[in-house]
């Protein structure tokens, strides 16, 4: 192999032959035009490779009528690459997620190269891109992700020995779609001088621009905006408190998607009815309380603003440090209220009010106050109750244990002085002339007691 451009040298060696000798190069067969020599061998024919030079090339020597014909060299001309380009297939090249796309790596010149693949400037290959398939000067993907959009380009290069050339595309960008999930809509009101109106809002959490965005008012159209670089629009319309404009829906058109939000109503109902806090205690595996959740319940407001009050002072948020979590936390447009801890310092009474939030000027609606209490002591009747049954039980089981021990005792006691007075008795009997010395006992008289000297004679 040879570039164009450069030389190359056949050397021929023929050994057997008297002079006078000819050396002659051929061509794929024929004598190679203005090439032919005589002398001694060996010979080299010498030449600058250029398109036309490629082929199979042999030696053939004459002497004295005879020749000989050497053994075939194929020699291959390498253009360089030159001028490469990336080229698509659709083009331009933007498809949806599933669909297969297909890069090609072209050359304005060049033979025998190779081509190398970059996707964001990394290499492409078999390990580090599985999901691109290298075929030839092509690159292959079969089921478009939204991971296969990025940059992309190719390096066109020949090698002859250890002498590399190169030739670069310039990057190309791939888009692939992604399809649009079904959108959302939001509703909300404000003031707007001496009067209100409405921001209604459009919105998907998946999809690749662009779309065209509308706002359906009872199923009929009223706005539409096309959006290029956003999943998001908000629709302006006039809005006023205790009116009911009917249920928008909210519409995603592209070329391959047409979708529709669920329904809203677009009725602003004021804050208004009763307010109350709903308390629950909350318990974990080992069934201690570990917070204690209170909800604000509303009769009717569609867009309240919820405050909440601690033992008639405003709770705020934002004195907890950082470092260390917060023991209150809100959730539900602040409609839910968190203990994350319940101890002597959270036992207190607690209540919510609300106002409607597009009228600062509004009078808040309160609630009554309702008491959480810390864990432990006597908080309930049923704890009351209990707590006093274990302590009558207590003492009912100390006074029947006493009593138990007094009944034994007392038998014990008069079982023993029996026995005494009976052996006394049957020992008199025995010894009837004998004269007996009585002692004084528990259970004798005080006048037996004073006559413990004298001798009875039976």
């Amino acid at each position: 192999m040879a570039y164009i451009g450069s030389r190359v040298s056949f050397r021929c060696v023929s050994s057997n032959l008297s002079q006078p000798v000819t050396y002659h190069l051929l061509k794929n067969g024929d004598p190679a035009q203005g090439i032919q020599h005589s002398g001694h061998p060996p010979w080299s024919f010498s030449f600058r490779v250029t398109e036309a030079s490629e082929g199979w090339y042999q030696c053939k020597v004459k002497s004295r009528g005879r020749a000989e014909v050497s053994n075939s060299l194929r020699l291959r001309v390498v253009i360089p690459p030159s001028e490469t380009v990336v080229t698509t297939e659709p083009s331009p090249l933007v498809v949806f997620e599933g669909f297969r796309f297909v890069l090609s790596c072209g050359v304005m010149k060049g033979t025998h190269l190779y081509f190398t693949w970059f996707f964001n400037r990394t290499e492409v290959t078999s390990t580090t891109s599985p999901l691109l398939n290298i075929t030839g000067n092509k690159l292959v993907v079969s089921n478009a992700t939204a991971e296969h959009a990025g940059s992309y380009y190719c390096i066109a290069w020949s090698q002859v020995q250890n002498t590399r050339r190169f030739s670069s595309s310039t990057e190309i960008v791939v888009g692939v779609r992604v399809y649009f999930v079904e959108p959302t809509i939001s509703f909300f009101i404000y003031k707007n001088g001496p009067g209100y109106r409405g921001n209604v809002s459009c919105r998907a959490s998946r999809g690749s621009p662009p779309a065209n965005f509308s706002l359906l008012i009872d199923d009929e159209e009223v706005q539409s905006v096309t959006s290029a670089d956003s999943r998001a629009v908000w629709f302006s319309i006039t809005a006023e408190p205790g009116l009911d404009m009917g249920l928008g829906r909210c519409r995603v058109k592209t070329e391959a998607q047409d979708l529709t939000s669920e329904p809203v109503s677009l009725e602003v109902v004021p804050v208004g009815g009763t307010i109350k806090v709903e308390v629950e205690y909350l318990y974990g595996a080992d069934s201690k309380l570990a917070a204690a959740r209170l909800k604000c319940l509303l009769s009717r407001g569609s867009f309240p603003l919820i405050s909440w009050m601690m033992n008639d002072s405003l709770l705020t948020f934002e004195h907890h440090h950082l470092a260390s979590p917060p023991h209150f936390v809100l959730t539900d447009h602040r409609r839910t209220l968190v203990l994350a801890k319940v101890g002597p310092q959270e036992t207190a009474y607690y209540r919510c009010k609300a106002r409607d939030r597009y009228d600062e000027s509004g009078v808040w609606l309160e609630s009554p106050p309702v008491l959480v209490r810390v864990p432990g002591g006597i908080t309930t009747a049923v704890d009351f109750i209990s707590i006093a049954f274990c302590g009558f039980l207590f003492l009912f089981l100390v006074v029947g244990v006493f009593c138990v021990f007094r009944i034994l005792e007392q038998k014990q006691f008069a079982s023993s002085n029996y026995g005494y007075y009976a052996a006394t008795r049957r020992s008199s009997f025995a010894h009837p002339l004998s004269a007996t010395r009585f002692r004084s006992d528990s259970f004798f008289s005080e006048r037996d007691v004073n006559h413990q000297g004298s001798e009875i004679t039976l």
